[in-house]
């Protein structure tokens, strides 16, 4: 970080900003960081490597950097996508100087940690301090944690996320099938290959399906978002006495979110991939051996990064 000037990393911060304000809905880390690796000319130094981890210093130096955005409540980081906040567009059109850009987000992360130590004279100090700097000093121990913690979040997600793109339709319907088993719920029908007519699975909440309401299941194992067109064909056939549930691993555009929530008379439920991992997770004790081997997690636990 020694070697990255501000005017550089408020470039590089900038650049990133720039990327993501074209990402709405967000932007996995490693393709933002890809993407603004091919974006700008590395420096020797950025386009260096450390010699004990192979690791490029551009993907940490930048990875570092957004932190203090974080703390500024410019950019959220949730399960590996990268996203901005409404203060972090504001600060974007408002900021267009880079070394005054991140100055400023050094600002703000200096009064987020003064805040933390509820210590009224560390702000002026941690502030003073800035001043003085070319760029920002983080409290290594605290700030390495919560970057290694975000690393090993982003890609246990993707790995999860990946397994269950890979996986067969047919045995991704069947791990729903098993997951809504665990929740209680009674499969009375799953979909045999074949052309199924926009059902995958039915769901009951008794043995026997005499108590409604009925739950229609249609899943989608695909990369892309489900558009507000892909979900009236499945809506069409929720009858006002069913439930319709719709499990997609590419989740769903803002607009066919809202459109299921306007829905009036029909009740859908939308699933994308994470809410589906967190599921699993929830009901992994209830489900059995032969269900846990279809996606089987193993927890591992790290130091929780101060928020």
């Amino acid at each position: 970080m020694a070697e990255t000037s501000r005017q550089r990393m408020g470039e590089l911060l900038r650049k990133l900003f720039e990327i993501l304000k074209a990402q709405p809905e967000g932007l996995a880390a490693a393709q933002a960081l890809k993407t603004l690796a091919s974006s700008v000319t590395l420096t020797p130094h950025e386009a260096s490597f450390y010699e004990n981890s192979g690791a490029r210093r551009f993907e940490k130096t930048v990875r570092f950097a957004t932190i203090a955005c974080v703390k500024a409540g410019w950019l959220t980081k949730h399960k590996g996508i990268w996203s901005l906040t409404d203060e972090g567009l504001s600060a974007y059109d408002r900021i267009k100087e880079p070394a005054a850009f991140r100055r400023e987000s050094d600002r703000l992360y200096a009064q987020w940690k003064a805040a933390q130590l509820r210590d009224p004279s560390g702000l002026s100090y941690a502030s003073a301090k800035l001043s003085e700097q070319s760029d920002l000093t983080f409290d290594v121990d605290a700030e390495t944690a919560s970057m290694t913690y975000e690393q090993a979040e982003e890609q246990a997600w993707g790995e999860i996320e990946q397994h269950l793109l890979k996986m067969p339709p047919y045995d991704f319907q069947d791990l729903v099938s098993d997951l809504l088993r665990a929740m209680s719920y009674h499969i009375g029908w799953v979909s045999p290959p074949g052309k199924d007519d926009g059902v995958d699975i039915i769901a009951n909440n008794d043995p026997l399906g005499t108590r409604p309401p009925r739950i229609k299941v249609q899943v989608k194992r695909v990369a892309h978002r489900v558009d507000t067109d892909g979900l009236k064909s499945f809506i069409a056939i929720i009858n006002e006495d069913d439930v319709g549930l719709f499990i997609s691993t590419g989740g769903f555009t803002r607009d066919a979110q809202s459109f299921a929530r306007n829905q009036e008379r029909r009740k859908i439920t939308l699933i994308d991939s994470e809410r589906l991992i967190e599921l699993w997770i929830q009901f992994y004790s209830k489900l059995d051996d032969k269900a846990r081997a279809r996606m089987p997690l193993t927890p591992i636990y790290f130091l929780t990064p101060q928020s």
